[in-house]
């Protein structure tokens, strides 16, 4: 990776399922020289996407994990984030959002901003981050795309600046008018669409270009572009920077069309590492806030994922740490503030998705690997010793819940250290009930218990009944006093449950439950997430 943390590019990719977000992402790879040949999300000949390395992510032709590329692509060092798409893994999808400068937003140019994507956008919104769109797929019959412009300012709440424009759309789709250059980029559908073959166009009324388009096409644009100059803005960088502005590019990514645009201008104009907010003890709601900057001398850093099991061969398991500030070496010792112990980290990796290479060196802005033997947790802050905790990569409440049935009690063990492994990766949630002790699983949708299901099969070799729970809800407590503490748990002993933390949690069987317990208990304070915030 290049050596300066202005170099670095560390960006998301965010969309509803079937928008285009890891076909975007492996032909981005592709630029970055990872990979010789594209996969495919859904493939018939066994050549998946790089991103989609886990078997069940092949089977069900979704992505189930974030998975992280790092590359150079001429002076920037990228990491590249795919995160899933779908609704029942949005938790990981969250916390990987902190993690990033930056988002690129695949929109399906013949839908529009879906219910996913919507989320999403709101949860970017929260710190302000940067947004690049790209109207994908429209080698298909497309929305007008003043449609999808007023679609996306009107629901994401973000101005709007079009980079390039479409000339027709599906079977006439002819390419794209570049704003910048006055030329036309032509489209030819080939999956491997890397080679760029333009027309210039200061003239759109020469032979050349209407023999190419067709008068109704070049009259369609002419319009389109007097209407793009009157009411439309100019591109401003530092709108965008602020996230008030989104640069909008047109293509199709399963034919790599506008990819090379797209890319250049991540290389170009996307963040460099920024500051963070992090909390001093006690780390709780009422902790003084300080930022962070990425040029702080002193290291720091803070894991938002980790992920058993990359290598089935040699059951390890990685945490993934965003660097914020100072620097690291392989071999150095870093605190772990949650702990209050120092950590040698000996083998740091970079990442291919399932691939990896050691790292020697990493600067804010980086992800790199930690072998993990079962003691960090996901929100762990590292640093040379000072005391903070990076904020903002909590738990939500889930919304369904399952009970695990071992069907062999000498499993008993693998399901404990199953559980556990994936609780702590954020598949799931565990909760252990306070009066029977059942392991109860908390999901934000059903996907997430057919992976639980499935890996714990697989990686741990455990088969289990997974029966449908009374609770509808979970909500964290804060007391304030042992006493109170005491007593409210002996009362609800009933639903009172642990989380994988040891945390008391209150189990919501209905909404009256809730509010009724409320209205008895005002010294006690309920929670919808692990951070203590509603």
């Amino acid at each position: 990776m290049k050596d300066t943390i202005n170099n670095r590019c560390t960006f998301a990719i965010i969309s509803h399922p079937d928008a285009g977000k890891t076909t975007m992402t492996e032909k981005i790879i592709y630029h970055g020289n990872v990979i010789r040949e594209t996969g495919m999300v859904k493939s018939k000949k066994g050549q998946y996407a790089k991103s989609d390395w886990m078997e069940l992510e092949k089977q069900r032709g979704i992505s189930i994990t974030s998975s992280v590329l790092s590359f150079n692509y001429g002076e920037r060092s990228i990491h590249l984030l795919d995160t899933p798409g779908h609704k029942d893994f949005s938790e990981d999808t969250y916390r990987t959002l902190t993690a990033v400068e930056s988002a690129l937003m695949m929109i399906d140019s013949a839908k529009g901003v879906e219910m996913q994507t919507k989320k999403l956008m709101e949860v970017c919104r929260l710190r302000d981050t940067p947004i690049i769109t790209f109207m994908n797929k429209f080698d298909r019959d497309a929305l007008n795309p003043y449609e999808l412009i007023d679609n996306v300012e009107s629901i994401c709440n973000i101005q709007c600046c079009p980079m390039n424009w479409p000339i027709g759309d599906g079977v006439n789709f002819k390419g794209i008018y570049d704003l910048n250059h006055k030329i036309i980029i032509k489209f030819t559908p080939n999956k491997e669409n890397f080679i760029l073959e333009t027309i210039p166009a200061p003239d759109l009324d020469s032979t050349d270009i209407v023999n190419f388009c067709g008068m109704e096409n070049i009259e369609k644009l002419k319009e389109d572009l007097e209407l793009i100059q009157g009411v439309l803005p100019e591109f401003s960088k530092t709108e965008f920077l602020a996230g008030k502005q989104t640069p909008v590019f047109f293509g199709s990514a399963l034919y790599s069309f506008g990819v090379t645009t797209l890319v250049n201008f991540i290389a170009d104009f996307a963040p460099r590492p920024l500051s963070r907010e992090a909390l001093l003890p006690p780390f709780d709601h009422n902790s003084e806030k300080i930022s962070i900057s990425s040029g702080d001398s002193t290291f720091s850093g803070f894991i938002f994922k980790i992920q058993a099991n990359m290598d089935k061969n040699h059951r390890d398991r990685i945490a993934f740490m965003r660097i914020c500030s100072g620097s690291f070496r392989k071999g150095r010792k870093v605190f772990n503030t949650r702990t209050n112990k120092e950590v040698k980290i000996a083998s740091p990796v970079f990442f291919q998705a399932q691939d990896r290479e050691v790292v020697e060196h990493a600067l804010p802005g980086d992800i790199i690997g930690i072998h993990d033997n079962g003691k960090l947790q996901i929100g762990d802050t590292f640093t040379e010793g000072k005391k903070i905790k990076f904020s903002g990569i909590p738990n939500f409440a889930p919304e369904i819940f399952r009970t695990v049935l071992l069907k062999d009690p000498l499993k008993s063990k693998q399901l404990e250290k199953g559980l556990t492994q994936l609780s702590e990766e954020g598949t799931v949630q565990l909760f252990n009930k306070k009066t029977t002790n059942e392991k109860i699983l908390g999901a934000v949708g059903v996907l997430q218990f057919e992976v639980v299901q499935f890996r714990l099969e697989n990686e741990y070799g455990v088969r289990a009944n997974y029966e449908g729970h009374s609770f509808c809800g979970i909500r964290w407590l804060k007391f304030h006093s042992e006493s109170s503490k005491n007593s409210f748990i002996n009362n609800y002993a009933n639903v009172i449950a642990f989380d994988h933390k040891k945390r008391v949690c209150f189990g919501v069987k209905s909404d009256w439950d809730l509010k009724l317990a409320m209205d008895k208990n005002p010294d006690v304070e309920f929670y919808v997430n692990s951070d203590y915030a509603n």
